[in-house]
This record gives C-alpha cells, sequence and structure tokens, in this order.
C-alpha cells in the first residue's frame, strides 16, 4: 500500500490528489482547487499547503509528495528561479520529513535539490504530468487541459510526450501553450472589437470583464465553477455578469439590453475557441504528420467541453474523448475507481493527479 499527495502549485490555483493505493489499484482518492493567488501574499503558501493536506487526508500517514509547480511566473517573483525556490521551500516546510518528487519538463521525477539545480527545468512542467497520465491509456493522441486562465495542448506518440516545447516560451511559440483560459482571460485579450448595433465598437483595454463572464452569460459554466475573483470585486450572478461586460464598450445595463450584452458574449466565445483552435491546428498537424494511427483529441480541465472540444470539432478532429471517461477502463497505471466523483476529480485537478500517480508508481516500483 502506498498513500501520495500530488500538488500543482499555480500562481492562482493550487491543486491536489491524494491517493491510496493497494495492489493494483486505486483504493482512495480524493481532489481539491483552492483558488489562492500567490502574488498577493507568497508567505501563505506554506498555511494553504497545510490545509489542503489536512482536508485531504486527516491524519492518515503519506510515504511521499509529488509537485509541480507554474507559480514561478507570479509577478511576485523577479526571475522564475526566485519564484521555484520558494515554492519548493513552502514545499519542504509544509512536509519536513517526507520524500518530495519535483516534475521535470522530461516528465521525469527529481529531488528537490535536482530540481534546485536547474530549476528552469522544472518551471511550469504540470503539462508534462497530465500528458504522461494520459500517456499510460492513449498511445497516439493529443491532449488539451484548458484551466482557468490557459491551454495546454500536448502531443503524445507511441505512448511518449512528443512536446516541440519545454517551456512556456517555446510552448507560446509552436501552439502547445495558448494563454486563454475558462475563467481569468480579459475580454480585451480575446477581442479588439465586438458587433454592436450593425456596427463594430473598440473595446476598453482595462479589466471590466474576463472569460469567467462570457461563459456565465451563456451557461458554459455555473457560478460555483466560478471559483475567482472577479474584475470588479462583486458577485458571480448572471445579472453581475452582464453589467462587466457591457463595461468593456464602456456602457451599462441601462444603455445596453441583455440581447446585446449576450451577442457581445457569443462573440467574444467564438473568438476564444478561434484562438485555441489556432494552437491546436499547429499541434494536431504535426502529431498527424508522424504517425499513420488514427488520433484522437482528449479532453480535460474546466474548460474541457465549450472551449476544448468546441476548437477540437472546429478543427476537423474526428474523435474527442473526455478523460473522465477513459478513467472509467483499466489501461490506467493502476486500476481506477469507477465513481462520477472519482473521474470528475481526475479533470478538475489533472497535473496534480499525473504527478500523484508518478510518485505512487516510483514508490511501488511501477514506474517505467
Amino acid at each position: 500500500m502506498v498513500t501520495v499527495i500530488g500538488w500543482d502549485i499555480g500562481g492562482a490555483n493550487t491543486k491536489a490528489a491524494f491517493l491510496r493505493t493497494e495492489n493494483s489499484n486505486i483504493e482512495q482518492i480524493e481532489t481539491a482547487v483552492e483558488y489562492f493567488p500567490v502574488w498577493k501574499d507568497p508567505e501563505k503558501l506554506v498555511s494553504v499547503l497545510s490545509t489542503l493536506k489536512k482536508r485531504l487526508s486527516g491524519n492518515a500517514e503519506v510515504d511521499g509528495v509529488g509537485l509541480t509547480m507554474t507559480a514561478e511566473l507570479a509577478d511576485a517573483y523577479q526571475i522564475k528561479r526566485e519564484g521555484i525556490a520558494h515554492v519548493l521551500a513552502c514545499v519542504e516546510k509544509a512536509f519536513a520529513g517526507l520524500p518530495v518528487f519535483v516534475l521535470d519538463v522530461d516528465a521525469k521525477l527529481r529531488s528537490v535539490d535536482a530540481a534546485m539545480s536547474e530549476p528552469l527545468k522544472v518551471a511550469a512542467a504540470n503539462w508534462a504530468a497530465t500528458g504522461w497520465m494520459v500517456a499510460q491509456m492513449v498511445k497516439t493522441c493529443v491532449v488539451m487541459d484548458v484551466g482557468s486562465t490557459s491551454t495546454s495542448i500536448i502531443p503524445v506518440v507511441d505512448g511518449c510526450i512528443s512536446a516541440a516545447g519545454k517551456n512556456d516560451l517555446e510552448k507560446l511559440m509552436v501552439g502547445e501553450l495558448v494563454y486563454t483560459g475558462s475563467l481569468r482571460t480579459n475580454v480585451a485579450a480575446i477581442v479588439r472589437s465586438v458587433p454592436l448595433r450593425g456596427g463594430k465598437v473598440r473595446v476598453s483595454s482595462e479589466l471590466f470583464a474576463q472569460s469567467g463572464d462570457v461563459h456565465l452569460v451563456l451557461g458554459n459554466i455555473s457560478e460555483e465553477d466560478y471559483t475567482t475573483e472577479t474584475a470588479d470585486g462583486r458577485g458571480k450572478t448572471r445579472g453581475e455578469a452582464l453589467a462587466r461586460l457591457a463595461r468593456v464598450v464602456c456602457a451599462d445595463t441601462e444603455m445596453l439590453d441583455e440581447k446585446e450584452i449576450e451577442g457581445i458574449a457569443r462573440y467574444v466565445y467564438a473568438n476564444q475557441v478561434e484562438q485555441v483552435a489556432d494552437g491546436l491546428k499547429q499541434v494536431y498537424s504535426r502529431v498527424k504528420s508522424s504517425t499513420t494511427k488514427k488520433v484522437p483529441v482528449v479532453v480535460t480541465g474546466l474548460g474541457k467541453t465549450y472551449l476544448a472540444g468546441a476548437a477540437a470539432h472546429k478543427v476537423g478532429v474526428e474523435e474527442v474523448v473526455e478523460l473522465e471517461k477513459l478513467c472509467l477502463g483499466d489501461a490506467f497505471v493502476y486500476g481506477m475507481p469507477q465513481s462520477p466523483l472519482a473521474c470528475d476529480g481526475v479533470v478538475k485537478a489533472s497535473p496534480a493527479v499525473g504527478v500523484a500517480l508518478m510518485v505512487a508508481s516510483k514508490l511501488d516500483g511501477r514506474l517505467v
């Protein structure tokens, strides 16, 4: 039996996955996502980690900790090396005495010392956890993970990650990272103008509304899904989201009616799908040209259906598979519990689950 916790520490969200394995099966899986904008108070990270650990594992003894991160990009840190050192120090403090394994961009696990010796090798490596996990089940595919802030597009060929980019800069160049997401993307980063009353209206570049408002108005997400802060600090009702979207064109809900604001939301949504599809085209064509096999797209994350799935269909992908449906099979490193709750957790915290599986496999002697 092995008990582990996997962590995906981002700039805005900290995700955790608690796994307990026995023989060839996962006996227990629990996940949690905590909105924690690390740039506001980096020193609170230790407390966030300790609280989440207690919530997930209670008093259970843990054999090992897996870690991947993207928080180093937060502007609380001058350079990524500083951010990585801080995150590693916080994890070691929160889990004193436990072995900590840090995922690198080659989908390998490193010690904390090895991570510190080459910090850029472990920067923004959470996509490698998701890619590795899916590669255990689907040998050739493209994985799309749409989170609150960005979209990772991960090529998998013959059971191995086949990424052309290893850091965010390289991945932005080759389409493997699209900096648009389900909740936190400024509407002004998606469109420069919107159609209104027979013409085009330029948008304000102020952070008046974000993608979460668009998807809430259109019914793509619920108020409960909208876990991040809003642009104006107000609530997450549909009416409040409509008001924020009206402000994007320097108007309000007295100047624009509901149908007009819905039209703005639909236009922004279509353009966001196009942004994601543009990255997918680059990656998908590269994978297709390297194999004669069928290449499905596996989707996960909060935006798996309305962004990843929609983009895949726009590109003309024939087979789109939701990650939770794969989890019901027996092709995992371990047999997964066949419960909706377990599968939902894998989708909401895919990198955390992936790195937890890697650590469990290593401690079990299964890691290949």
